[in-house]
């Protein structure tokens, strides 16, 4: 049973297609993700150098956040590389894509760092991993917060 009620709404509702599942089929649908992973647009593709690494990924992860507007009220973008032979790491980032690209800088912020506990993968992926999912929301978030700033 999940405890979708407290995470924000996209998380909620991955949360739950994650706890439908027995433990085999959350790490398939996890694989599933990170097929859906969106391509780094060429502005970034093209400047790897302006991404930022997650060192708490076992894979190498790149991030870059955008803000369009100022403030809580600002939508914020995600952009993250990481290579196909990751496809933990790729599930990850496809899900935080999903869950927080184009929301609001106020919902990203509020989202509890608890989320990526939520999912039920524990069982399936070892406690590293989801460290590494957490280092990823650590940095969005403060990206965000440094951008969104007036």
């Amino acid at each position: 049973m999940s405890d979708s009620t407290a995470l924000p709404g996209a998380f909620a509702e991955i949360a739950d297609d994650f706890h439908a599942l027995s433990g085999r089929d959350r790490l398939q649908l996890l694989l599933d993700f990170s097929n859906d992973l969106p391509a780094l647009p060429e502005r970034y593709a093209d400047h790897p150098e302006l991404l930022e690494p997650v060192p708490e990924c076992q894979s190498p992860i790149f991030l870059i956040t955008e803000v369009q507007g100022t403030g809580r009220e600002a939508t914020a973008r995600l952009f993250f590389s990481a290579p196909p032979e990751a496809p933990t790491t790729r599930g990850f980032a496809s899900i935080l894509a999903e869950a927080l690209d184009g929301r609001t800088v106020g919902e990203v912020l509020d989202t509890p760092e608890s989320v990526t506990g939520a999912l039920g993968l524990a069982e399936v992926v070892s406690p590293l991993r989801l460290n590494g999912m957490a280092g990823m929301l650590v940095r969005i978030k403060r990206q965000l917060a440094e951008k969104s700033a007036p």
